[in-house]
């Protein structure tokens, strides 16, 4: 037998509407609404006097969250089929909402408290959130070379107050890894003036030679890397859109002679869903409103490099 191609059609048809409706910004809103009292849900729940007074209410309104989670997923399974594992946050999304789903009894139930989880979904629903936490991803390999770096400083520097102040303020540097507590006690500014360096200072006056460098290097140096690293990766993200440098009419390089074809493409690729694994399969309107908005600008702006060119003619 031979596949009929219009129910094929229409099932694919069927799909887009419903992939299209489920990503829609009301019906996002509508479940940032139910994540917000799913969590205000499950807060009251750890309370006895909110359990006693409401437990079946608040057991409904947790039920039903549950509901429309799993419907959404189900829509967008069938919406998107084996694309819907592409997109990390789907996938982040399906793990969350899973947990939930599992039976919390017997040596499960320690499963029931996981429930929590399903309030970070809205992390995955607001787009601005999901910058934040994919700039974070990006900026990992750097917060981990910073972080490889900080562990250097403080073993070298734990080294050397062991063999300083060790002797006389054993509780403090005795051993190495009372040594590495203490400083990293002392590198989040907590008490090391008045509880840790000044005591030190009454018997021996010159430790802030050591300490007060410490500080400087290992809190405010170090910090100030950690969030460059993070505003760089962010400053990446929003500048990622795919360009294409080719010569400008005239023949001067490095201008992109076809901006407004290459914004076509970013706005068709993100209405196709992207293809990236990192990418929603379809984006929020706002990012197609602001793909579009991007596209004008382009066009506009090599509307003005063309009528310069044509002047220095």
């Amino acid at each position: 037998m031979h596949d009929d191609p219009l129910s094929d059609a229409a099932a694919h048809g069927l799909r887009t509407r419903l992939g299209a409706w489920i990503e829609s910004p009301r019906v996002q809103w509508c479940v940032i609404a139910v994540i917000l009292v799913n969590a205000a849900t499950l807060g009251a729940e750890t309370s006895p006097a909110a359990r006693e007074a409401f437990g079946p209410w608040l057991r409904a309104l947790d039920a039903a969250a549950l509901t429309v989670f799993v419907a959404e997923l189900a829509i967008k399974l069938f919406a998107f089929g084996p694309r819907f594992f592409r997109s990390g946050w789907n996938v982040f999304d399906f793990i969350v909402v899973g947990i939930a789903l599992m039976p919390a009894s017997g040596p499960l139930a320690v499963l029931r408290a996981l429930r929590v989880l399903r309030v970070l979904r809205l992390v995955s629903a607001v787009p601005q959130l999901r910058f934040v936490v994919e700039a974070l991803l990006k900026a990992v390999p750097g917060i981990a070379a910073i972080g490889g770096l900080l562990l250097i400083l403080l073993y070298v520097s734990a080294v050397i107050v062991v063999g300083l102040f060790g002797p006389a303020h054993p509780e403090w540097f005795g051993s190495l890894d009372r040594a590495l507590y203490t400083l990293f006690q002392v590198m989040t500014l907590d008490s090391w003036s008045s509880g840790i360096t000044r005591t030190i200072m009454e018997e021996q006056p010159l430790a802030w030679l050591f300490f007060v460098p410490f500080v400087l290097i290992a809190s405010f140096t170090m910090l100030n890397l950690f969030v460059a690293v993070i505003v760089n990766a962010m400053d990446t993200l929003r500048g990622g859109l795919p360009t294409i440098e080719t010569p400008a009419a005239g023949g001067a390089s490095g201008v992109p002679g076809d901006a407004p074809a290459v914004a076509d493409r970013c706005v068709d690729a993100a209405v196709d869903g992207g293809g990236g694994a990192g990418m929603d399969l379809a984006p929020p309107a706002v990012l197609l409103e602001e793909l579009r908005a991007l596209r004008s600008e382009v066009a506009v702006l090599n509307a003005r490099l063309a009528d310069q060119t044509h002047e220095k003619r």
